[in-house]
């Protein structure tokens, strides 16, 4: 009896996402959703090891706390990005020993823990620099290293208590195990469930971060104003001049560094954004859709990539620790630029 059910198992069509919304079940369908899982599982790892990497290879990346929550974010993505093999490997159909249920659960509380670490790291970087530029003085009693791991601790005991009822049958995490069937027909959103997620997750991580960066950018203009206007009215007094250079100088490294970390954020709800309202619609029972809930949720996951490629772009610190990891691979071209260096100066 159970061999003839293996053969009936074996011998049905895989299941692919895309097939259940009314396109082609052919292998096609099932080629096209391992190869998008596998692009992004491949470019999240490999651009979370790069970042852990030139952390290490990158001392002056350090000079400010926010540093940690970052590598706390690099390390929760990594973690994303191994545990998407998991559907991979499904989709290729070398799973098929595990019970499903328990799979697609698992593989759905763990991504949503992950990405609840980055959202709540992302909250506590914006929470840390309004600190810094508000109460610059007194910010190294504020921020201590024990109270920094003691938030970073707290961060994963919450997020991963805040999933954990979807586990007791209350409601739906996310759609991140639906490449699994039994997640994407048996386990459905409970209204009462998503209102939870949002009151005490995404609602308070988003207020957070709009109330500090707000707050932040009204100083930094509020105080570039009133350099500009101190620098019109003793620009005839050359010692003003100094004075002024030396203020403008010192606000300058904390804006840059606050729009560094804002474009992070920007980026991570940009692409959160239509996921968490799919996840809202589909839960009131609005609207529901496979491929909506497929695209939103992996364009959501694809985020985890992004903080590497930002970092190289805006950070000029993260570039040299960057240029220092990859030397060993390219020693000619590092020749050369520290050949050129004395003739520049």
């Amino acid at each position: 009896m159970n061999s003839s059910s293996d053969v009936n198992h074996s011998s049905s069509p895989p299941f692919c996402l895309l097939g259940t919304a009314g396109y082609s079940r052919s292998l096609d369908t099932c080629v096209l959703e391992v190869a998008v899982i596998l692009f992004l599982t491949v470019l999240i790892i490999a651009g979370n090891l790069v970042v852990i990497f030139v952390f290490h290879c990158a001392p002056l990346l350090h000079h400010h706390t926010t540093s940690h929550f970052i590598q706390t974010m690099a390390y929760a993505d990594l973690l994303v990005g191994v545990s998407c093999l998991v559907p991979s490997l499904s989709l290729l159909h070398y799973l098929r020993g595990l019970d499903e249920e328990l799979t697609c659960k698992a593989f759905g509380y763990m991504v949503s823990v992950l990405k609840s670490v980055s959202m709540a790291s992302l909250a506590c970087i914006s929470v840390d620099r309004y600190i810094a530029i508000t109460r610059p003085l007194s910010y190294a009693t504020l921020v201590t290293p024990c109270r920094l791991r003691a938030c970073i601790v707290l961060i994963w005991v919450y997020s991963a208590l805040i999933f954990l009822p979807s586990f007791f049958g209350w409601g739906k995490p996310g759609y991140h195990g639906d490449i699994f069937r039994w997640c994407a027909a048996s386990w459905q959103t409970s209204p009462g469930f998503s209102t939870f997620i949002v009151a005490l997750l995404y609602a308070p991580a988003a207020l957070t971060v709009c109330f500090t960066y707000g707050s932040i950018f009204r100083i930094c203009r509020q105080h570039t104003r009133e350099i500009t206007q101190r620098h019109a009215r003793f620009s005839s007094q050359a010692d003003g001049e100094k004075g002024e250079r030396g203020e403008r100088c010192e606000g300058c490294p904390d804006k840059r560094y606050a729009m560094v970390l804002f474009r992070i954020t920007s980026v991570f709800y940009v692409l959160w954004m239509p996921y968490i309202l799919y996840f809202l619609l589909e839960s009131a029972g609005l609207y529901r859709h496979m491929v909506a809930s497929f695209l939103t949720t992996w364009l959501a996951i694809s985020n985890s990539f992004c903080n590497c490629l930002i970092y190289s772009l805006s950070n000029s610190v993260f570039r040299k620790g960057l240029g220092r990891l990859f030397s060993p691979l390219f020693p000619s071209c590092l020749g050369c630029t520290e050949a050129k260096k004395p003739a520049l100066t």
